[in-house]
């Protein structure tokens, strides 16, 4: 007879599906390891205030791009450890147990919606603001397993929560190799807090982007508005948080012992003027990382979480300033490399209305899924246009048409053409109408109106663009790889293979030229003496 059954030992059905959930993930043995070093013996259950200490967040030192940081802030920070714990996970009498530290795990980091991870990282913020003394402005409604948020919130609210968002993405790619010591890195994302609050205020709200006070801002923006906005333009923020709790439950049980940073290293990785040098600083980097999922959104976070000095800027392939102006200078620099690429305009307008002439300086960007290919007609595979700068919006394909990306140069032969194609790079719209064209000498860029553009989703580009086209003086171009070592490896296997053709073309065999019969000056000498002379072919 088979074995017996009856020595099996019975689990409970709430155990076997928070188990199987957990089990979804791949994070099941991690977890069992995790429970085991943080429970106590006797009760076999994880004490509260472990769980508090695990994901507390109170960062000591930090420095910021931005003089604009709340000063409730701190607080909040102090307080979001103890609040995920009382949220996610419900104690018993003895601590968390098993089945209750499973359930609290699943909420978060399990195999859930990004609208229901967004939904609970809401509810968190909230009843962390709560818990530091600040007033509630949104209504949470349980509904059984559910809840209903209701309720407003204000620019510096979401200029918390999106720092909230970005310290955990921050602890959780510094905590291994600095600990809890390191330094707290704030990036300048008001183009980012604009965007949630032009795009949702209530009409009659008017918000003036190009001079704007984001803490003095008093326009309400609906949490019903704020939660499809964030959806659809940054589905990647609330991974942050689910990362972040899974990333501290697993380091728990050494936290004690881990890594001590030294001041020099935590003075190093908090610099701000590794981003600000640039025009895709960390803040923007990040935004444009939070639209994307997948290896190129990992591509474009080790920008945004920098930790050691200029070390991960190796993703910069040209950058005007530093290679030169002009298509040939850029050419040069991203030829070769086939993988995404981000292109980022940094420019100038004159805007001469109200009988007066402002100058207005913003930034555009455009994500390609390819490298770029020297053609007469537009090309590609896919992309995105970006607005980055005063205010952060994203315009991906419609899927009507496909004319993503526009790169000619100069033909190399002398060739008559009737009709010659412009020169420069451009995105979107048609050829002679684009969206974005860049010149070839990289001195202006001229933005059109989205009707033109039938590959990209409508939208402004820059604050009050109009229906006219805008001619604009560029001041910086800057192109980044986020293709991974591997093409960059094959960019610069074929830059080698080229400086080889090069050397070769260059250099001059004198075994060929051995004796004066064969030696150029005869040839010169015989050509001009008798020109019509049949002559051997070249060689």
């Amino acid at each position: 007879m088979g074995a017996s059954t009856s020595t099996e030992k019975w689990v409970p059905d709430d155990q076997k599906e928070a188990e199987a959930l957990a089990a979804s993930t791949g994070a099941l043995p991690q977890l069992q390891s995790a429970f085991s070093k943080l429970a106590d013996l006797q009760t076999s259950a994880i004490p509260f205030e472990s769980l508090q200490k695990c994901f507390f967040l109170g960062y000591k030192n930090r420095t910021q791009e931005t003089s604009v940081v709340p000063e409730s802030f701190p607080a909040i920070l102090d307080c979001i450890g103890s609040t995920i714990a009382e949220l996610l996970f419900i104690p018993e009498e003895g601590g968390v147990t098993w089945v209750e530290f499973l359930k609290g795990y699943n909420k978060c980091c399990g195999n859930i919606s990004a609208s229901v991870l967004l939904n609970t990282l809401i509810r968190v913020f909230d009843a962390t603001m709560v818990k530091a003394g600040l007033p509630s402005k949104l209504e949470v409604t349980s509904l059984e397993d559910e809840f209903k948020i209701s309720g407003f919130l204000l620019s510096s609210d979401i200029l918390m929560l999106l720092w909230l968002c970005w310290t955990m993405s921050w602890d959780s790619s510094t905590f291994k190799v600095f600990g809890s010591n390191s330094n707290l890195f704030l990036p300048d994302i008001n183009n980012l807090v604009l965007s949630s609050v032009s795009s949702c205020a209530e009409a009659g709200n008017t918000v003036s982007i190009w001079d704007c006070d984001i803490l003095g801002l008093a326009v309400e923006v609906p949490v019903g508005k704020f939660l499809p906005w964030a959806v659809k333009t940054v589905p990647s923020l609330p991974d942050g948080f689910s990362h972040f709790v899974h990333a501290r439950i697993l380091q728990a049980p050494t936290q004690e012992v881990g890594v001590e940073s030294s001041s020099s290293l935590a003075a190093d990785i908090a610099s701000p003027e590794t981003s600000s040098s640039y025009v895709l600083t960390r803040g923007t980097a990040w935004a444009v990382s939070l639209s994307q999922r997948g290896c190129i959104r990992e591509e474009i976070s080790k920008i945004c979480f920098v930790t050691s000095g200029d070390g991960n800027y190796e993703h910069l392939l040209y950058r005007s300033s530093l290679h030169g102006r002009g298509l040939n200078r850029f050419w040069s620099n991203i030829e070769g490399y086939h993988g995404p690429l981000f292109v980022v305009v940094h420019a100038e307008s004159v805007d001469t209305r109200d009988d007066s002439t402002n100058e207005l300086k913003w930034t555009v960007g455009v994500l390609t899924f390819q490298g770029f290919e020297n053609k007469d007609q537009f090309y590609g595979g896919g992309g995105n246009i970006y607005a980055l700068s005063p205010v952060f919006h994203v315009y991906s394909p419609t899927g009507k048409e496909k004319n993503f990306v526009y790169s000619h140069l100069h033909p190399s032969a002398k060739v008559y053409e009737p009709h010659p194609k412009p020169v420069g790079i451009a995105f979107g719209g048609t050829t002679g109408n684009e969206r974005i064209f860049i010149d070839e000498d990289f001195a202006r860029v001229t933005v059109r109106h989205h009707v033109v553009d039938k590959t990209y989703q409508p939208g402004p580009l820059f604050p009050d663009q109009g229906f006219l086209p805008v001619e604009a003086s560029i001041l910086e171009v800057e192109a980044w790889g986020f293709g991974g070592s591997a093409a960059k490896e094959i960019q610069n296997s074929y830059k080698r293979r080229e400086e080889l053709f090069t050397e070769q073309r260059r250099r001059v065999d004198l075994k060929t030229f051995a004796s004066w019969e064969d030696s150029p000056e005869k040839m010169m000498l015989d050509m001009m003496s008798d020109p019509n002379a049949v002559r051997r072919e070249d060689r």
